[in-house]
C-alpha cells in the first residue's frame, strides 16, 4: 500500500467520525452505517470508557466495522492499539501523546495512515517529524465525550500552528458542531472530527451530512 499523500489526507478528514460502543446507546454497526450514509469521510475506531469491549470481542467488533467501512470506501483507523490494527490489517493507526510513540508505530506499521493527538506547537512539530500524516488537535470547544479531555483552546490554537509552521493536514476536534465548523475550518483545519455530534444524534446520517456541507462550504470560502 502506498503512503497516502497529503492532499489526499485532506479530503479524507473533511468529517472524520470517532466512535466506540461506550459513545451511543444505539448499536455501533448501526450508528457507523447511518453515518458513512451521510458522508463521514474517515473512521476511527475508539474503543475505551466504561463498559467498553476487549479481547476477542473488541476484534470481532472492529472486524464488523471495518467491513462496513470497506463497503462504502472509507478509511478504517484504529485508536492506539497497533496490535489489533495490524491483525486486522487496517487502514491506519491513530495515537494520543499518552500513548506508544510515534516513531515507533510508524516503524511497526510502515506506510499504512498514522495520526498523532497535539495540543501544541512543540506536540505538533515532534508528530511532524515523526512521519505522522496528519495531526488531530483539540479540544477546541468544551466536550463531554473523553474524559481525558485537555482544557479548551479555542480555534486560535489551529492559527498558532499554522503560523508556527505546521504544514500537515489538521483535524480539529472537540465541541465541533454544524454551527461552529465554518469558524474552525477559516482557522487553519482542513477537517473536523466529532463524536457525540453523530454518536448522540437522533439521525447519525442528518448530523454527519450537515457537517459534511458546513465543511465543504468552507473550502469554497477559503
Amino acid at each position: 500500500m502506498a503512503r497516502i499523500t497529503s492532499e489526499e489526507m485532506k479530503e479524507r478528514l473533511a468529517v472524520y467520525f470517532i466512535m466506540g460502543t461506550p459513545n451511543s446507546e444505539k448499536p455501533a454497526e448501526k450508528v457507523l452505517e447511518e453515518a458513512l450514509d451521510g458522508g463521514v469521510t474517515l473512521f476511527q475506531f475508539r474503543e475505551k470508557g466504561p463498559g467498553a469491549f476487549k479481547g476477542e470481542d473488541k476484534a470481532a467488533l472492529a472486524q464488523r466495522l471495518q467491513r462496513l467501512c470497506r463497503t462504502y470506501g472509507v478509511p478504517f483507523i484504529v485508536n492506539d492499539d497497533v496490535e489489533l490494527a495490524m491483525a486486522i490489517d487496517t487502514d491506519g493507526v491513530h495515537v494520543g501523546q499518552d500513548d506508544e510513540d510515534a516513531r515507533r508505530v510508524r516503524e511497526k506499521i510502515g506506510d499504512k495512515i498514522l495520526g498523532v493527538s497535539a495540543h501544541n506547537v512543540e506536540e505538533a512539530m515532534a508528530a511532524m517529524a515523526a512521519g505522522a500524516d496528519y495531526i488531530g488537535v483539540g479540544p477546541i470547544y468544551p466536550t463531554r465525550s473523553k474524559d481525558d479531555a485537555n482544557e479548551a483552546q479555542g480555534p486560535d490554537i489551529l492559527r498558532r500552528l499554522r503560523e508556527a509552521g505546521i504544514t500537515i493536514p489538521i483535524v480539529a476536534i472537540g465541541g465541533i458542531t454544524a454551527d461552529n465548523a465554518r469558524e474552525v475550518m477559516e482557522a487553519g483545519a482542513d477537517g473536523v472530527s466529532v463524536i457525540s455530534a453523530i454518536a448522540s444524534s437522533p439521525s447519525p446520517k442528518a448530523a454527519a451530512s450537515r457537517l459534511l456541507e458546513a465543511v465543504r462550504a468552507a473550502r469554497v470560502k477559503r
